[in-house]
């Protein structure tokens, strides 16, 4: 099945890793050094012209994309149940 998550991308739901809040994602040393080396790699995706509330870790062949998403993870996580018709 496939996820919208704004701005005219749409995403392969067998792909996705996982959905983090921006805000406590960002939290950790971790996950800002694992952004800002997606970032420097190119693996950044921004799909939002407002206020960023999530991101999506996509990985397929081995290769990753993080997706930036102004939707909230619950939404996110509602379109996934109610596209798929069960829940995650």
């Amino acid at each position: 099945m496939y996820l919208h998550i704004g701005m005219d991308t749409i995403i392969n739901t067998k792909n996705i890793t996982g959905i983090f809040d921006l805000d406590n994602a960002t939290l950790s040393y971790k996950t800002r050094d694992f952004l800002s080396a997606a970032q420097a790699q190119g693996k950044i995706v921004n799909v939002c012209t407002d206020l960023p509330k999530s991101f999506i870790l996509c990985c397929e062949n081995e290769d990753f994309t993080v997706y930036i998403c102004q939707l909230s993870p619950a939404t996110l996580m509602k379109r996934m149940t109610a596209a798929n018709g069960k829940d995650w």
